[in-house]
């Protein structure tokens, strides 16, 4: 694959200054997220046209309402109309604080809260932090704190088990345990926030953030939890919807990949256990009787070719999962990721 290149990021970084975290529809702004990917798989060609046929869904940020404390944070989580207050709240900490200093201590707060608009906050944060860490840039540092901002905006826990010891299992043992919500008692709410709400009343739930062993080495465990998410993707992943909901549970752990390295022990350790503890919601919520694909030929595959055919595909999922996976592949190589893309392009409709 083409060697990253991110000469045209910071363009539409600017380019996209002032934009709300939402569409015109409703969904994610992923427009920062998708032009990162782009340059992270070499193709800093593409981010401008892409970022400008984007642009056309997205409104402007809504105004300031006041600015937020530094001691009464907490009571603005979750206020999706005070972006713009979150914004400047975060700008202002990376004005006074070196970036990874800011990320170790906010992504520390914000970790419960991993699933967080569908895990799209914590993977724009990833994006933004890869891109710092390619290069500081005055427009990378504030995307980093839009990033944070749209966390907490969206911020939302799954319920979880008081006092949970750390687990023993490996993820792909402990995956077989969780348990899914039975399809006749799922509700259509309409997006995956509002379905991951139903586990509120779904007590069964509660262990499963204490299943797994957080306290292995940060790479392999990392990858472990990819490739099982990858698998779950193949096996549940079966139309619009679902190919959505598990391309998160895939994209949100390569973006906690590009926090890791920058962040502390407890922070990272934290990560692991809140994104499995997503994945699984995810899982429990849209999940069917299979949990995960099993045995998966493996075939070869020019890894320029799918950035080609996620590029003509255009949908900002597939961009960034096509991006998220061949990363992934190349750290610890399994035919699950190479078989996902696939799976994602032959669903998903071009844009």
């Amino acid at each position: 694959m083409t060697t990253s290149s991110y000469e045209s990021l910071d363009e539409a970084l600017e380019a996209l200054v002032g934009s709300d975290i939402g569409l015109k529809n409703g969904n994610s702004n992923h427009a920062p997220m998708v032009a990162e990917a782009l340059c992270a798989m070499g193709r800093p060609q593409a981010v401008m046209p892409w970022v400008a046929r984007y642009q056309e869904g997205l409104p402007p940020r809504p105004p300031a309402a006041g600015p937020i404390g530094a001691e009464t944070w907490p009571t603005a989580l979750g206020q999706r109309d005070r972006f713009a207050d979150w914004a400047e709240f975060f700008g202002e900490e990376l004005r006074q604080a070196s970036w990874p200093g800011v990320l170790d201590r906010w992504t520390g707060r914000l970790m419960p809260g991993f699933s967080a608009a569908a895990t799209h906050g914590v993977i724009r944060v990833g994006h933004a932090v890869r891109s710092l860490a390619a290069g500081a840039t005055a427009c990378r540092v504030r995307e980093l704190a839009d990033a944070l901002a749209s966390w907490a905006v969206t911020y939302q826990e799954l319920p979880a088990s008081r006092d949970v010891a750390n687990g023993t299992m490996t993820p792909r043992e402990a995956i077989a345990r969780i348990p899914v919500i039975p399809p006749a008692n799922r509700r259509d709410l309409g997006n995956i926030t509002a379905s991951l709400a139903m586990l509120d009343d779904f007590p069964e739930f509660g262990p499963v953030i204490g299943l797994i062993d957080v306290d292995r080495d940060f790479g392999a465990l990392l990858s472990e939890l990819t490739e099982v998410f990858a698998r779950v993707h193949l096996a549940n992943a079966h139309n619009l919807l679902t190919t959505i909901v598990f391309i998160h549970g895939v994209t949100s752990l390569a973006a906690l990949g590009s926090i890791i390295p920058e962040v502390s022990d407890r922070t990272a350790r934290a990560g692991l256990r809140y994104a499995w503890q997503s994945g699984c919601g995810l899982y429990a919520c849209f999940g069917g009787s299979t949990v995960m694909a099993q045995d998966i030929e493996t075939r070869e595959h020019d890894e320029d070719d799918l950035v080609d055919r996620a590029l003509a595909n255009g949908d900002e999922h597939v961009i960034k999962f096509t991006e998220a996976c061949l990363r992934r592949h190349a750290l610890g190589p399994s035919p699950a990721y190479f078989s996902a893309v696939d799976s994602a392009l032959a669903i998903m409709p071009s844009r």
